[in-house]
């Protein structure tokens, strides 16, 4: 009995110092970078919140479904108290719940599947048209659930559902893959600052017959 608890004990020992190896190798990684690739790969406020989750956590995938949860909780009260029917409004919340998580999960999935094969860089999402959707489109809805103007689903579903699939494809899940990258060890900028060096050769080649096709002007001037 002692010599099992005690190897239960070794074992929770190593799985902590793994832990913490790999908490200094990232912190000793992301120092390493300079301000503009840090930038580029913690991003804002809540992308920087996403990123002190553990990885498997936090795939796009899991972030699109939590933000079809929210919609889901958001969506409690119209269909709750928005119409004199209360019979039957848990079933239809509990069914149009569970489409909204397949979705916004599925939409992740995909999102991380075209990131990895593009291996295209994050770009900041246009915040001053995606946060107010989601209030625009729960506004709507229940506006037409009351009957006070009938306003077609497919525009509040759309107002509701877009901002978050569209924050992972933009944000996220490009930033996840860079995460993932530095995680296994690889330098997830290696391409840009190869492309940068190029440019800076290309450049400096161009100053030079820039210079050659002066002094060839001058020499003629000078005959």
């Amino acid at each position: 009995m002692k010599n099992r608890f005690s190897a239960l004990h070794i074992q929770r020992l190593n799985r902590f110092r793994k832990v913490v190896n790999r908490l200094s190798n990232w912190k000793s990684r992301l120092d390493s970078l300079d301000s503009k690739e840090r930038e580029t790969l913690l991003g804002t406020s809540l992308s920087k919140l996403f990123t002190k989750l553990p990885l498997w956590i936090s795939h796009p995938a899991n972030i699109g479904g939590f933000y079809g949860i929210l919609v889901a909780i958001a969506l409690l009260l119209p269909y709750r108290f928005a119409s004199d029917d209360y019979s039957g409004w848990l079933s239809d919340w509990g069914l149009h719940c569970c489409l909204l998580l397949v979705a916004c999960f599925f939409l992740g999935l995909c999102s991380t599947i075209i990131v990895s094969i593009t291996g295209r860089f994050p770009t900041a999402p246009p915040r001053a048209i995606l946060y107010p959707m989601p209030f625009l489109g729960l506004a709507l809805l229940t506006i037409d659930r009351t009957d006070i103007i009938e306003i077609p689903a497919m525009i509040s579903w759309i107002c509701m559902l877009l901002p978050g699939p569209m924050y992972v494809h933009l944000s996220w899940a490009p930033r996840w893959r860079l995460l993932c990258m530095i995680e296994d060890g690889k330098n997830p900028f290696e391409e840009m600052e190869n492309d940068d060096k190029d440019y800076d050769s290309f450049s400096v080649d161009e100053d030079k017959e820039d210079t050659e096709l002066l002094s060839v002007v001058d020499d003629f001037e000078s005959e």
